[in-house]
């Protein structure tokens, strides 16, 4: 199905560039990133995916369900197990499984049943994490509430293009999602009780670094968030970088959007109408939450989205390249792109207001720190393009895609805006996807 794609929609491509671009990077994650496929120990129904995040042999709930987002268009009803729709329900089983086990951690190991040894994470050796866990099933666990929304999004994608119901009371699908409410209840804990007392925090995390990034605030607490907001706390972005204010507005976003769509999946199955109540009460609630504390006043662009806060007044402006991005709201389908307040965030977001929008001659685009201050994200120049209906935006941005590979023929994962052979990651499985 996937070679079919891409001989017809190279056919209606004139430019050769553009058109080796697209034949690279659409399969990149079908031919490099399914390391391993099969069934589950105990359940010889129950399919597994262990698909990887490109050059490292682990499973991230967030790349693993946009590699898969990748091929929606093409995902139908199938029982094949050589089809897109079996990938699906590999992902998801295998996603599931993690949460059930470890519901506050961003990747994970090979299954046992894939005969793949775990792979040792030098960076997480001195890490110290509550709850804790096990190295030999998780690679890392940084608490991203973005991890927990991917869940829900890939269930919500393979529904909605299958209505294959019956998939969702199979296996652990429920238990998962229990397991996913559990934690985004207990992530609304502020800092202090009414009382004033320091609330025990629900996840702590520390790490020995040399990077700020890469550790939380107050021995692993993270920085303060209010009492009486209404939204969820994460720790760290889907940069895998550490919030600043642990209230991380994309990520809320994210979640509400495909909690209220995973609720309507749970309110079909036997027994699960109170799991689907909560789940559509809270994705409502945390709509409101976010008009509420969200939605800033910036001098120069009016009323806009702030990327992080607090809920005692402080706010960060910005934007990073990772979904979900303030720039990727439409895109997770939380709002329309004509909203107001979007497009006064879009504009700030796309010009020296932001401080991670990077301008040079090789390319323009949002970048973060994760890579620092120079380093553009063609991600972040995907996701321009697909939240905008500007022939002049689009057409721009995408020759600068096309240009600044380094007649390498795939998409990176930043680019030094002034120098193009000066890139990360040659191999980036979610970004070649989400091009093609």
């Amino acid at each position: 199905g996937v070679e079919d794609a891409i001989a017809r929609v190279k056919g209606d491509i004139a430019d050769p560039d553009l058109s080796r671009l697209f034949e690279n990077s659409y399969p990149n994650t079908l031919d490099t990133a399914v390391k391993w496929k099969g069934y589950a120990a105990n359940n010889s129904d129950e399919e597994l995916t262990f698909l990887i995040t490109g050059d490292i042999n682990a499973m991230w709930l967030r790349d693993s369900a946009n590699q898969m987002q990748s091929y929606l268009p093409l995902l139908n009803a199938s029982g094949s197990a050589n089809s897109i729709a079996s990938l699906y329900r590999g992902v998801i089983n295998l996603q599931a499984r993690y949460l059930i086990t470890s519901p506050y951690c961003n990747s994970f190991q090979p299954p046992v049943e894939s005969g793949i040894k775990p792979s040792p994470n030098p960076s997480s050796t001195g890490d110290t994490v509550f709850p804790t866990y096990n190295n030999q099933s998780v690679f890392e666990c940084k608490y991203e509430l973005d991890s927990l929304a991917a869940f829900l999004e890939v269930s919500t994608n393979y529904y909605n293009a299958t209505q294959d119901i019956k998939f969702f009371g199979k296996h652990q699908w429920v238990d998962a999602v229990n397991a996913v409410m559990t934690v985004a209840e207990a992530m609304m804990t502020p800092t202090y009780a009414p009382n004033g007392s320091v609330n025990v925090s629900p996840y702590t995390f520390t790490r020995m670094t040399t990077r700020a990034s890469e550790t939380l605030e107050n021995d692993g607490k993270g920085n303060p968030t209010q009492n009486g907001t209404g939204l969820i706390r994460s720790a760290f972005r889907p940069s895998d970088d550490a919030t600043i204010f642990q209230l991380f507005i994309p990520a809320n976003m994210m979640f509400s959007r495909y909690l209220a769509s995973a609720s309507e999946i749970m309110s079909q199955l036997y027994g699960c109408g109170d799991l689907a109540s909560r789940m559509s009460t809270l994705a409502s609630n945390l709509r409101g939450a976010i008009n509420a504390y969200g939605i800033v006043n910036s001098m120069t662009h009016g009323s806009i989205y702030a990327y992080e806060v607090d809920g005692y007044g402080s706010q960060n402006i910005m934007d990073d390249a990772n979904i979900p991005s303030l720039l990727s709201a439409p895109l997770i389908g939380y709002l329309d792109a004509s909203d107001q307040v979007y497009q006064n965030t879009r504009k700030l977001l796309l010009s020296s207001d932001n401080p991670y929008f990077m301008r040079g001659p090789v390319i323009n685009s949002i970048g973060g720190p994760h890579n620092g201050p120079g380093y553009a994200w063609p991600m972040a120049s995907i996701v321009r393009i697909l939240t905008s209906n500007d022939d002049a935006e689009i057409t721009g941005t995408l020759k600068e895609i096309v240009s600044s590979t380094a007649g390498l023929g795939l998409i990176h994962e930043s680019i030094n805006s002034f120098n193009e052979s000066d890139w990360t990651r040659q191999w980036f499985s979610w970004a070649n996807g989400l091009f093609g």
